[in-house]
């Protein structure tokens, strides 16, 4: 019998970035984590051409280990039916993510901790811009040598205009990439394994988290010592989006509920008002089902 959704729990959404930001290492995780598919191909294994990653499946995708042609495939999450596209990433493709676009609710913007904004990152940023397409920036490869969290949010403000806001701040970097910390609930999300079936730890945030965590290097413990900050811009920047919570807000000094915030950032997403980052490492398994939240 044929699965019936209605049609406001479908959901369009595009995978964007420039070439080797992890696109389709991403969209592989994401079609695991949602059970459409039980195993997970990467990139580097297909290009004996004995196996394909769902969404490359053209001999030139294979040798080459990038996206050529958009495709799409649909999954469940959490009651919603998502119609997945990836879109190819490389300059030479850009009509490609142009025609894909046209038909998108949102996108997810994936950018290499390393590199940043990259060239067609901003070609495909101002496109969405021309549709208004919502987007949702994702940080990934923070497990990689040189990855940082703050100088890719500083590049999104600069390079590409957005109000860039951070919803999660990692714990830890490059091989000490631990997790990340949820600013909506103030929980550390922390995995113990980079295995594709390892289960995160929700960890208070507490004043020693980085000596519990075994965090040194002093630019990864300074954003967890930051915490309160990212956290105090989290909460006044999306309760802009809501007069009645911001008043009660201001006037009993109480921090809003997790669910008020999770509307107020739906609601500042859908509008363009800013953009919320989020970061983790696809390939290493952490964070990908925080994005699909």
């Amino acid at each position: 019998m044929a699965r019936t959704t209605a049609l406001s729990d479908i959901r369009n959404i595009g995978i964007i970035a420039h070439v080797d930001a992890g696109k389709t290492t991403t969209t592989e995780r994401i079609l695991y984590y949602t059970g459409r598919k039980h195993t997970i191909i990467d990139i580097h294994d297909t290009k004996d051409l004995k196996t394909s990653t769902t969404t490359d499946y053209l001999e030139q995708e294979q040798k080459r280990g990038i996206t050529i042609q958009s495709a799409a495939v649909s999954c469940f999450w959490r009651g919603k039916k998502i119609n997945l596209i990836d879109t190819p990433g490389h300059v030479d493709f850009t009509i490609e993510v142009n025609r894909s676009l046209r038909v998108l609710d949102g996108a997810v913007v994936v950018f290499d901790g390393v590199a940043g904004v990259e060239p067609q990152s901003e070609t495909n940023w101002r496109l969405a811009d021309n549709y208004g397409v919502p987007r949702v920036c994702y940080v990934n490869k923070m497990d990689r040598s040189g990855a940082s969290f703050t100088r890719c949010v500083d590049m999104i403000k600069k390079r590409l205009g957005a109000r860039s806001l951070p919803v999660h701040i990692p714990i830890g970097s490059e091989d000490n990439f631990k997790g990340m910390i949820d600013l909506v609930e103030m929980k550390a999300l922390v995995w113990e394994s980079d295995d594709k079936d390892a289960e995160w730890q929700k960890l208070e945030v507490t004043p020693d988290l980085a000596d519990k965590l075994g965090i040194h290097v002093p630019t990864d413990r300074k954003i967890l010592a930051d915490v309160d900050k990212y956290r105090t811009e989290l909460v006044d920047t999306c309760l802009e989006m809501d007069d009645d919570a911001m008043h009660k807000y201001l006037e009993d000094g109480h921090a809003p509920s997790a669910d008020v915030l999770r509307k107020c950032l739906r609601k500042g997403t859908v509008t363009g008002a800013f953009t919320p980052v989020l970061c983790g490492s696809s390939y290493k398994n952490k964070g990908v089902q925080q994005v699909l939240d």
